[in-house]
């Protein structure tokens, strides 16, 4: 188990895009938070396999739907976390 930090720019607000990584998260068994930032970004904090951060990572850099864009998805691995679940941060 690892824990990533993703950071994604792009049309990633006000689209749907916290609740669209949040689903796609659970659906790949991931567990951590997401969450908008003042600049503009979205932050993820995910724990997962390698394998299956990567997958998730490339799933969210193709979209996830057509109206949002991203344009920089980059990813730091920090300190693993423990968390029941995913979810939202507001």
């Amino acid at each position: 188990m690892e824990t990533q930090k993703i950071l994604v720019s792009g049309q990633v607000q006000g689209v749907g895009f916290r609740w669209s990584a949040t689903r796609l998260a659970k659906q790949l068994t991931l567990t951590g938070t997401v969450r908008n930032l003042a600049n503009g970004q979205v932050e993820i904090i995910a724990t997962g396999e390698s394998a299956t951060l990567q997958q998730f990572c490339q799933q969210l850099k193709h979209g996830l739907y057509p109206w949002i864009n991203v344009m920089t998805l980059t990813t730091h691995s920090i300190p693993t976390h423990q968390f029941a679940d995913f979810r939202i941060i507001i």
